[in-house]
């Protein structure tokens, strides 16, 4: 099976059933802390680490006194609003005894949607993690709206994995894997331990059913597994209510895994080869010998833009001659391309008129 400890990154769901006590709706404080030491062991160990929480809205809900029963997404947008300040502090209380420093990062469903935001928000937790942060991902549940929400935090801890390009990914669940049925009723269910594919009859084997303060079913881990494999991380499904549930993973606690078939890096880069480019930028020799040895395109290398395309579409990489270098995602839209083309990037913020980026092409958005 796979290992936590070889992983160059790893990304953490925490349901609201195993943060928040359903009857009495305050903070499991033990575990939390607990899990705690799990991320402290991890960061010592070089892994970088993200934790995508539920638990806003169950904390704001006792604090509002609002009824039991399903909440009206008003409802649910106040509790959120009160809960989320709570979580926050929670996690920066458990971890800071660590010497670990965490940030909050709320996104919504549109913020992955949409290209300009979603690198936004790559960028952003790139850059936390390379200062050595513990992001706490949740779904902006203050402001999503029902067409605008990921619905679940399987999925959305299944895209944090994508977006920063974790090799791992667990979701800390109230049973202990995957199951042929669910277990709760049905004595001849067992648990897979391992899968490779996710075939149609993995799929039948999904349930919908969720308990306690959590909203999400064997089904939507699924989706989950479906969208993290693709990207090349392998994820775990594994009971998370003990105490210590990664150190116990490690050591061979109950759990399915479900394999990716290549590593992240090279699932992204095949990701971005496949796109239909919008434009093309053409480069002097300088820039395509750096390209070649794995530096980004800044965009003093650049001699000509073509095409017109947004802030994070695909554009041609092209040498001087025209011929095809590779393809790349942009982080500038080809009217500000056009306008810093051929400048240092020192110089980016007197051109635009307000701060850019070094790179036009990022060699993390790149495939030659």
């Amino acid at each position: 099976m796979a290992s936590l400890t070889d992983a160059r990154r790893v990304v953490v769901k925490i349901g609201s059933a195993l943060l928040v006590d359903s009857r009495a709706g305050a903070l499991r404080a033990a575990w939390l802390r607990d899990l705690a030491e799990d991320v402290a062991w991890l960061r010592g160990l070089g892994v970088d680490v993200v934790l995508v929480s539920s638990g806003s809205i169950a904390l704001g809900r006792q604090v509002l006194a609002l009824p039991q029963g399903p909440l009206t997404l008003e409802q649910s947008q106040a509790a959120a609003a009160v809960g989320q300040i709570r979580l926050a502090r929670a996690y920066e209380e458990v971890l800071a005894p660590h010497g670990i420093i965490t940030g909050q990062v709320l996104v919504t469903l549109e913020d992955s949607a949409n290209r300009r935001r979603y690198l936004n928000s790559r960028a952003t937790l790139q850059h936390l993690l390379r200062l050595g942060v513990v992001p706490i991902v949740n779904e902006n549940d203050t402001v999503a709206t029902d067409e605008i929400r990921y619905g679940d935090n399987d999925r959305l801890a299944a895209q944090v994995a994508a977006t920063v390009v974790a090799d791992r990914l667990v979701l800390l669940s109230d049973v202990d894997g995957f199951y042929t049925a669910d277990p709760r009723s049905d004595p001849t269910a067992r648990r897979l331990d391992r899968i490779d594919r996710i075939t149609p009859e993995i799929e039948a084997m999904a349930g919908d059913a969720g308990t306690g303060l959590s909203k999400g079913g064997m089904r939507t881990k699924l989706m989950a597994a479906k969208t993290a494999v693709a990207a090349g991380c392998t994820m775990a499904i594994t009971e998370g209510s003990v105490a210590r549930p990664l150190s116990a993973l490690e050591n061979g606690a109950p759990a399915t895994w479900f394999l990716a078939e290549t590593d992240p890096h090279a699932a992204r880069k095949r990701w971005i080869a496949a796109m239909k480019p919008s434009g093309a930028v053409r480069v002097d020799a300088g820039a395509a010998g750096a390209l070649r040895q794995g530096r980004s395109l800044l965009p003093a290398g650049v001699t000509e833009v073509s095409g017109e395309f947004g802030r994070g579409e695909p554009v041609s990489i092209l040498d001087e001659s025209g011929a095809r270098l590779g393809q790349g995602l942009s982080r500038y839209t080809a009217e500000e391309a056009r306008l810093i083309r051929g400048r240092r990037s020192g110089d980016i913020a007197a051109t635009l008129g307000y701060p850019g980026r070094a790179a036009l092409i990022h060699r993390d958005d790149m495939v030659l």
